[in-house]
């Protein structure tokens, strides 16, 4: 069990209070925080938000160390009870939580939050695909997956579904922006995972490492999911609403596989897909 974060309680009644600028302005298409730096030089400050009791807690449980808090009395009650200790240890500062009315809290962020707390982390080194897939056995492989929701819902799939790693290849999405992180649960944030530096070369990688790599695809010369399933580590690959996985990025893979459908339906939604995929591997 994960050690209580210590707080120092700080009130903020000022709006303006520079304070809690890394939390202003969350829905800013140009200037919200959790925007990456990019070389050269870049308006965002990287960080990492999270929002909700319930996702801020697995912040505090994963390698994403919160350097400030940001909500209204009642969350850090409710935190209090399990997650969060008050005040000073041995003289030593806390992580500040900036306390503030609801009111106060819409102004900074720029919409009111029903969930009343934010946590930020600056983000820690990225993992590499050698090291997320050391001890893994099920892997999800992404390609061309640019959208923060469906990219949560895999994260959250996976963790219930027992995927070990997460692997991003081109085109994807970043996975630590704050709508992927809620929409995830706040797995985002606990299960590992690596961009390709070689793409689409890491799934021959993959393959030395002993994984099957399975593309889910409707298209013709597929096989049925459950026949295509043979290996102990396997790797899954989805990709992008719409186009699917790339020919190059399927010619790649040891075998491609399509789930049944009926009722003259194509294909699911891509989360959906995986979550299918991942639990064939948990059954077996």
């Amino acid at each position: 069990m994960n050690q209580p974060l210590t707080v120092e309680v700080i009130d903020i009644t000022d709006p303006s209070d520079e304070r809690v600028d890394d939390f202003r302005d969350l829905n800013s298409v140009d200037r919200r925080p959790d925007l990456p730096a990019l070389p050269g030089g870049s308006i965002g400050k990287a960080l990492v938000i999270a929002e909700g009791g319930l996702v801020v807690r697995r912040m505090i449980a994963s390698r994403f160390a919160p350097h400030a808090l940001f909500g209204v009395d009642r969350r850090l009650e409710e935190l209090s009870d399990t997650a969060l200790e008050h005040g000073v240890v041995e003289g030593v500062g806390g992580v500040p939580f900036y306390r503030a009315s609801k009111e106060v809290m819409a102004e900074v962020i720029g919409f009111h939050l029903n969930r009343g707390v934010l946590a930020a982390a600056r983000r820690p080194e990225t993992l590499t695909v050698p090291s997320v897939i050391e001890s893994a056995r099920t892997v999800a492989v992404l390609e061309g997956v640019n959208d923060h929701e469906n990219i949560g819902s895999v994260f959250r799939n996976a963790a219930g579904l027992g995927v070990d790693a997460v692997i991003f290849g081109t085109g994807c999405a970043d996975p630590l922006y704050r709508r992927c992180v809620r929409v995830s649960m706040g797995h985002a944030l606990l299960v590992p995972f690596a961009k390709s530096e070689d793409w689409p070369g890491d799934l021959e990688f993959l393959r030395e490492n002993r994984f099957q790599t399975i593309a889910l695809t409707p298209s013709e010369g597929s096989v049925p999911l459950r026949k295509a399933v043979q290996a102990d580590k396997l790797a899954f690959l989805v990709g992008a609403e719409g186009p699917g996985l790339k020919e190059h990025t399927m010619r790649s893979c040891d075998v491609r596989a399509h789930i049944p459908m009926s009722r003259g339906t194509d294909s699911l939604n891509v989360a959906t897909a995986a979550a299918v995929a991942f639990y064939e591997a948990l059954s077996r």
